[in-house]
């Protein structure tokens, strides 16, 4: 079976019903999903596909039509993706059990929704479980993602193509 994660080709040879995150930590030795309950109820395992978030414990390999996306690949130590930069400024983590699950989550939602309300937000984190009560800087974090998105998306380079040479 190919499966294309991170960007980069494998082939497994696993049973059709073998979990995703099973065959994404034991095959191929990807550990940034996280084993937390195994019946898809606190998110640590969370893992893109084609950009939507799914929990990878209960998701069967066979059941994969898309690019799976894992905190590895959602950015490099030189580039980092918005919500893991908001993350570090915030101080989000404590155990750090869950961050990657929660990390995957912010960042499928506002791809998906560049300005989620509060409700938004609560609606698409409330799967997401963190032990160590986070919840108030995973929120912030989030918003200052969403600052920096739209910063990003109003760069200079950006505003001079649509405005010419303003002086």
């Amino acid at each position: 079976m190919k499966l294309i994660v991170n960007d980069i080709e494998h082939e497994v040879n696993v049973e059709s019903n073998m979990p995703l995150l099973w065959v994404l930590r034991d095959e191929l030795d990807i550990k940034g999903p996280k084993y937390g309950c195994g019946i898809a109820m606190c998110g640590a395992c969370t893992v893109h596909i084609d950009g939507n978030p799914v929990r990878s414990c209960s998701y069967p390999i066979s059941a994969v039509s898309g690019k799976v996306t894992t905190i590895e690949g959602l950015g490099t130590p030189k580039a980092l993706h918005a919500v893991q930069e908001a993350w570090i400024e915030h101080q989000v983590a404590q155990c750090g059990y869950c961050q990657s699950g929660q990390i995957m989550s912010a960042a499928a939602l506002i791809s998906n929704n560049p300005s989620p309300s509060n409700d938004d937000i609560d609606a698409a984190m409330s799967g997401n479980l963190c032990r160590c009560g986070t919840y108030p800087r995973i929120k912030q974090a989030i918003r200052t993602a969403i600052a920096k998105q739209n910063e990003q998306s109003l760069s200079p380079d950006l505003i001079k193509a649509i405005l010419g040479d303003v002086e």
